[in-house]
Order: C-alpha cells, then structure tokens, then sequence
C-alpha cells in the first residue's frame, strides 16, 4: 500500500490565506508576526510539498495562481476545523480546571469529605467537585483507571502504581444495641469471643472488613458473618435494631454512643485502628484544586480518631 502524501504544514497554509486577503507577502508576515524572508521561505516550502504554484509574485504584490485559489478555498475549512479543535480543547482544559473528581471511601465520605469540602469551597468557589462514594478497593480502581483525580481510603495497603499520604488515624470500636447483653457486661471481650460471635459486616473489600480480618487473623480466628451490608448506616441500624454486634469506624457511630443507642464494648486483645489515606496517580501530579484539597485534609482535625468514643458501663 503506498505511504501518504505528508500533510502540508498548517502554518504556512494559514499564511498563505493571508497573502491572499492582503495581496502582499510582507503584509501577510506582519499579520503572522513573522520576517518577511521567512514568509517567502514558508511560502516556497508549502509549493514544493504541494508541487504546485500558488502564488504569483511580483514587485507590486502577490497574488493567488488559480491553483493558489483552490488550495486557499481547501484551506479554509481545514483551518476553521483546526481553530475549532483549539477551541473546544482549551474548554476542557478550563473545565478540568474548575472541576475536581474525587472519590472516598463510605466512612470518610460521610463523616470526614463534606468538612474538607466547605473548606475548599470557601478557598477555591470557583471549583465545582464530584464525588464517588464506594469501598476502598473501588476507590483504588477508580484512581487506577484515571476516573477520578484524588481518593480517600481506608485500609492497611495502597498498591505500588499509586502514591499515597497518610491522613491521619481512625479508631474501630466494637459496638452493639443498648439492649444487647454485652452493653451490660463488665468485662473486656476477647478476641476468640469476639472471632466466635456473628457479626453485621460491611462487604469484602471495605477498609472496615479488612482491618477486622487482619487483627482476628494474627490471632489465628477468622471473621463470623451473620449478615453483610453495603453501608454504614444499615449496619449502625441493624445493631441498634439488636441484629448482632458490629464493628464500625469511632466517627461513624460517635453520635449513636453519646445517645445511648450504641454502645462500645471494649476489646483490648485487638488493635483496631486503621490509617486514612489520600491516593492519586502515580504518573502525575496531583491538580491545583486536588492540591489544595489535599491540604485540607492533611492540616483537618481529627476528633477521637485515637481513642474512639467512651466506652459503655
């Protein structure tokens, strides 16, 4: 098959649709911010990769050779497309701009994301922002395939293709309804117990679920499902209902606590606490709008995060 006629150069082909509406080389240099000798140069280049003459020149002027006629009349709608791509790209470049994609985790979604938003909101109001809410391991694959620009996460690991900061800490808190046994007991739950029982969950692949499944793990115990459930707030109902304990983010049940309608059971054996993550692209930097995003989050306040709310009797 043979090869393509090169595409002639778009500048010169521009310059010669100036020559044309001002009859002269030296105008149409002037126009395009260009010499005078390097007009004629781009001139004679763009007739030799045409094999055609375009122009006529003379002491008084130029003007276009019917050939020249016709490729300016081609031109044109070349060059309109071309000024029509530039346009529309540098829309997407402002808009891209003006808008922050983000994705979290649900626990941070709910209790963390609309805090930090307020913030940027009121540093950056131009900035319109949309968020993804899912487990960790969505978040992750949402940052991977360059569907969001920043992600929140909670969790033990962020794969090595992403970069990542840490946020800050937030506690797990066993938790169960004021009329379950255990909000009467007087003694800490054991691992073996607490491994033993089951439980509300959150799905596979939630930070919650995962940090709850390592800690049994270094004790040798697995996790007991009773039933899973996609989303904080079914599983903070479903234990106050008196369903079965749960094990749930300090932040997301700090109001239930203080109303009595949970209770924290302790569990000394297991160490629950997960970190927060920012994560992003690896290939690129985080956007002006992620950035400043970023340090919202990273500067933020983190109330009980270390502790988690009060315990029960």
């Amino acid at each position: 098959m043979p090869l393509a006629e090169p595409i002639p150069d778009l500048a010169a082909l521009d310059l010669l649709v100036t020559v044309g509406e001002l009859g002269s080389i030296n105008a149409a240099a002037e126009a395009h911010g260009i010499t005078q000798p390097a007009a004629s140069m781009r001139l004679r280049a763009l007739e030799r990769a045409l094999g055609l003459q375009l122009l006529e020149r003379a002491r008084t002027g130029s003007r276009l050779t019917p050939a020249g006629q016709a490729a300016v009349e081609w031109a044109a709608v070349i060059l309109d497309g071309m000024r029509a791509l530039q346009a529309g790209t540098a829309a997407l470049r402002r808009d891209a701009r003006s808008h922050l994609r983000l994705g979290a985790s649900l626990t941070v979604a709910e209790y963390l994301v609309p805090g930090w938003l307020r913030q940027l909101r009121s540093a950056l109001p131009e900035v319109g922002v949309s968020l993804e809410m899912g487990n960790s391991s969505h978040v992750i694959d949402l940052v991977s395939g360059g569907d969001i620009e920043l992600g929140f996460i909670e969790g033990p690991a962020v794969p090595r293709r992403l970069r990542s900061c840490d946020l800050g800490s937030d506690a797990l808190v066993v938790v169960v309804g004021a009329g379950h046994p255990w909000a009467r007991r007087r003694r800490p739950l054991g691992a073996a117990e607490l491994a033993a029982t089951p439980l509300v969950l959150r799905e596979q692949g939630s930070g919650t679920r995962d940090i709850l499944a390592a800690e049994l793990a270094a004790h040798g115990l697995e996790v007991t499902a009773l039933m899973e459930l996609a989303s904080t707030t079914a599983i903070k109902g479903a234990t106050v209902a008196g369903a079965a304990p749960a094990v749930l983010s300090a932040l997301a049940v700090e109001a239930e606590v203080r109303s009595g309608e949970l209770v924290v059971v302790p569990c000394p054996e297991l160490r629950f606490e997960r970190t927060i993550r920012a994560v992003w692209a690896g290939g690129r930097r985080p956007g002006p709008a992620a950035a400043r995003l970023l340090d919202i989050a990273e500067s933020a306040a983190w109330p009980r995060a270390d502790r988690g709310p009060s315990a029960g009797p």
